[in-house]
C-alpha cells in the first residue's frame, strides 16, 4: 500500500481543503450547535492522509485489509462525515445536512456501525487512541498468523487523529506507553497541538513538548513540530513515519483552532454555531465556490474519485491474490465469528468433583476454548496468575512474537479494556480481558463504549465478592455488579460451578452483539447436584434444587447458590418447602420466552433474591411479592468465612430471612 499523489494539484488541494471546511461549517450551523474548530484546523491533514496514502474501499467499508482511520478527537466529526462524503462513501449531502438529528447516519460523534466508514465511535477522550492501538495489535496479530511466502492476507496502517484533551486522559497514556514496548510501527497518530480546550489555554493544565517528548521517551518516533497548513510537511512527516517499522509515530501538527475565523486561536471557536456574519465570513474566506451551503464543486468530486478507484483496485488485487489459500478459509471463519457455534460442554474438559473456585474451572475452560477458537486473543491487567485467564498456546504476544495469543497489558485496566475494543473493532480477532472485578470500576468507560458499540469483547472478572477476604474493601466489588448490569447491551454471567463455568463461557462465545462479563468466584466452591436440574444455565436461570409444591423461591447467583440450597435444606427440616434457582445471567433469563420465566420464577410464589452485591438491580427478580438480600456497605478484611457470617451470609441467616418473607406475604394474603 503505497503513497500516491495521483492528480493532486496544487489548486487541487486547496480545493478540497476548503470544501472540507465548508461543508464542516455547514454542518454545524445547520443543526444549530457542533464542534467547528477543528474541522477548520486540521482538514489539511485529514486530506493529505486520505488522498495520498489511506488505502479502503467506500463500496466494502468493512474490508478487513483496509487501512484504518480513528477521530479519537470525536468532537471534530463533522469534518470526517465531510471527508467519507468526498471520498465515495454513502454519506450524501443530506446525510451532511441531518447532521446530530435523530436517526441520521451523521451522529455528534462518530459511531461504528452508523455511518460508514467510520471505524471507531469516539468522543470520550482518550478511548480513540487507545482503540488505535488496538486495531495496529491486531493487524501484527493477523500479519504474524495469517501471512505466509505465497499470501499476504493482512498488511495495512492504522492512522488517528488526537487532540490537546486526548493527551491528558490517562486511558491515552496508558495505551502510548503500551504501543512502545510493543513497538507497533503501522501505528501514525497526528496530534492537533492547538493549545486550546473548551476553558481557554491547554497550557494552563498541559504541557504539550514535556508530553511529547515522554512518549517519545516512551518509545514513539515523535516528530518536530511541523504547520499544519503545510501540506508538504504533512505529506513528508507521513513519509517519515511510515519509513520507520519499528515505533508507532507521533506527528505533531501545530494548528490554529477555528483558523479563517475572527474567532481564531480562542476557545469561543472551539464548540457550537457562530453567527450568521461570521459564517458568512468565514465561507468567504474559502472562496465564492462555498456560499451556496453543502456545495462541492465538480473539479472537486472529480479529484476524489481516485480515492475510490484505489481502494476498489487494492481490494481486487488482495481478493485474487488471497482466494483458494488456507489463510482464506481461515480468515473467513474468524471474520464470520464461528466460534460462537462452539458447543464449550462437548470440549471434553474434566468436571471436578471436589470443591474448586470458579474462576480455577474458568482458566480450564479458557485454554479449551482457545484450542477450538484460534482467533481468541487476550490478557490480563497483570493478573493472568489469579484470574487464570491465560491461553497455554502461543505465548506471550510481544516484538519478536507477534503470534503470540497473550497480551501482558500491564497494570493498565482502563488502557485494557479500550484496546480490547480496538482488537474487536478491527474484525479479526475475538477478544478477553481479565482483571479482578473491582478494577472494573477503573475501566468503566471503556465497558460502556464497547457496550455501545456491541462489541463482542469477553470480560473475566474474578474475586467477585465479600469473600475475597482478607485484601479488604478496597478489593470487595460491592456496587460492581449493579453497575456492569445497568449498562445496555452487556450480558453479566456469574456461574456458581464448573458446569454453570462451561455454559456462561458458551452463552458468552455466541453473544456477538456486546460485551460479555464472566463474574469468578476467588474461593473454592462446592460442585452442585445438577442430577434434578430443570432447565440449565443456558437459559440465563434455572431451578437447581426443585420442591414439590414449593412455598419459596430462593434466587441466587455464583457462590451465593450453595448458600441458598444449605438454606433450604435447613428450611426443609422447619417444614418450609423452598425451591433454589440460580440465576446465572439476568439478561440472558429474561430474553427467554414468558413461559420459561413463569416456571422458574412463579408469579405465585414469594421470592428471596440473595446475592452479597448491592441490592440494586435485583429488584426485577423479586418481582411483586418478593424481596431482596444484598449488601449496601462497604466491605471489610478478614477470612472470607468471617466476613460471611458477618454480613449474614450463611444457610442460617437465608433460611431466617426465608422465614421472614413467607410469613409477611401470608399476612398480606
Amino acid at each position: 500500500m503505497s503513497h500516491t499523489t495521483e492528480s493532486w494539484s496544487a489548486d487541487a488541494d486547496a480545493a478540497s481543503i476548503a470544501t472540507l471546511r465548508a461543508l464542516s461549517v455547514d454542518q454545524v450551523q445547520q443543526a444549530g450547535i457542533g464542534h467547528i474548530g477543528l474541522p477548520l484546523a486540521v482538514a489539511p491533514v485529514i486530506h493529505t492522509l486520505y488522498s495520498r496514502y489511506l488505502v479502503s474501499d467506500p463500496t466494502d467499508p468493512t474490508w478487513v485489509n483496509r487501512d484504518r482511520f480513528v477521530l479519537s478527537a470525536g468532537h471534530g466529526s463533522a469534518l470526517l462525515y465531510s471527508m467519507l462524503h468526498l471520498a465515495g462513501y454513502a454519506v450524501s449531502a443530506d446525510d451532511l445536512r441531518a447532521f446530530r438529528q435523530l436517526h441520521s447516519i451523521t451522529p455528534g460523534h462518530p459511531e461504528v456501525h452508523v455511518t460508514p466508514g467510520v471505524d471507531a465511535g469516539t468522543g470520550p477522550l482518550g478511548q480513540g487512541i487507545a482503540n488505535a492501538v488496538g486495531m495496529a495489535i491486531a493487524e501484527t496479530m493477523g500479519s504474524a498468523r495469517l501471512n505466509t511466502d505465497d499470501v499476504t492476507v493482512i498488511d495495512h496502517r492504522t492512522f488517528a487523529i488526537v487532540s490537546d484533551g486526548d493527551l491528558m486522559e490517562g486511558v491515552a497514556l496508558e495505551s502510548i506507553a503500551l504501543a512502545g514496548v510493543l513497538g507497533l510501527g503501522k501505528l501514525v497518530a497526528f496530534y492537533d497541538d492547538n493549545d486550546i480546550v473548551i476553558d481557554g489555554r491547554a497550557s494552563a493544565a498541559h504541557n504539550a513538548t514535556a508530553t511529547c517528548n515522554a512518549i517519545r521517551e516512551l518509545g514513539w518516533q515523535v516528530s518536530e513540530p511541523i504547520d499544519g497548513e503545510s501540506i508538504a510537511e504533512i505529506d513528508a512527516a507521513i513519509q517519515a513515519a511510515l519509513a520507520d517499522t519499528e515505533r508507532p509515530s507521533l506527528i505533531r501538527v501545530r494548528t490554529l483552532i477555528g483558523i479563517g475565523s475572527t474567532l481564531v486561536d480562542t476557545s469561543k471557536i472551539h464548540s457550537g454555531a457562530v453567527s450568521d456574519d461570521e459564517t458568512l465570513h468565514i465561507k468567504t474566506g474559502l472562496g465564492d465556490a462555498h456560499h451556496e451551503s453543502f456545495a462541492v464543486a465538480a473539479a472537486v468530486a472529480e479529484s476524489w474519485k481516485g480515492f475510490a478507484a484505489r481502494g476498489a483496485a487494492a481490494r481486487a488485487a488482495w481478493s485474487e491474490a488471497i482466494a483458494g489459500s488456507d489463510s482464506a478459509g481461515l480468515l473467513d471463519d474468524w471474520t464470520r465469528h464461528t466460534e460462537a457455534g462452539i458447543d464449550v460442554a462437548s470440549l471434553g474438559v474434566p468436571i471436578p468433583t471436589s470443591p474448586e473456585p470458579v474462576r480455577a474451572s474458568g482458566g480450564h475452560l479458557i485454554a479449551a476454548v482457545g484450542d477450538a477458537a484460534p482467533n481468541l486473543v487476550g490478557g490480563s491487567a497483570d493478573l493472568a496468575s489469579a484470574t487464570m485467564a491465560y491461553l497455554p498456546e502461543g505465548g506471550d504476544y510481544a516484538p519478536d512474537n507477534r503470534g503470540g495469543r497473550n497480551i501482558r497489558f500491564g497494570v493498565r485496566e482502563h488502557a485494557m479494556g479500550a484496546i480490547s475494543n480496538g482488537i474487536a473493532l478491527h474484525g479479526l480477532f475475538r477478544p478477553f480481558a481479565s482483571t479482578f472485578m473491582m478494577f472494573a470500576s477503573y475501566q468503566a468507560n471503556s465497558l460502556r463504549m464497547a457496550a455501545l458499540q456491541e462489541l463482542p469483547v469477553i470480560h473475566v472478572l474474578s474475586h467477585d465478592s465479600i469473600a475475597v477476604g482478607e485484601d479488604g474493601p478496597t478489593h470487595q466489588p460491592i456496587e460492581v455488579l449493579a453497575m456492569l448490569r445497568a449498562t445496555p447491551n452487556t450480558t453479566v454471567l456469574r456461574p456458581a460451578d464448573a458446569v454453570e463455568a462451561a455454559s456462561a463461557w458458551q452463552l458468552a462465545l455466541a453473544n456477538l452483539h456486546g460485551p460479555s462479563i464472566l463474574a469468578m468466584s476467588r474461593t473454592a466452591l462446592p460442585q452442585l447436584d445438577h442430577s434434578r436440574a430443570i432447565g440449565s444455565a443456558l437459559q440465563g436461570g434455572y431451578i437447581i434444587h426443585p420442591a414439590d409444591d414449593a412455598d419459596v423461591v430462593i434466587v441466587a447467583s455464583g457462590s451465593e447458590v450453595h448458600l441458598a440450597i444449605s438454606a433450604a435444606e435447613l428450611l426443609a427440616e422447619r417444614g418450609l418447602r423452598a425451591q433454589v434457582v440460580s440465576l446465572v445471567s439476568h439478561e440472558v433469563f429474561f430474553a427467554q420466552p414468558t413461559e420459561y420465566q413463569e416456571s422458574v420464577l412463579p408469579q405465585a410464589l414469594p421470592r428471596l433474591v440473595v446475592e452479597a452485591s448491592h441490592p440494586n438491580g435485583l429488584y426485577r427478580l423479586a418481582g411483586r411479592t418478593g424481596a431482596v438480600y444484598g449488601i449496601d456497605s462497604f466491605g471489610a478484611s478478614a477470612p472470607p468465612d468471617v466476613l460471611l457470617e458477618h454480613f449474614g451470609f450463611t444457610p442460617a441467616d437465608i433460611a431466617d430471612a426465608a422465614i421472614a418473607l413467607t410469613a409477611e406475604t401470608a399476612v398480606a394474603r
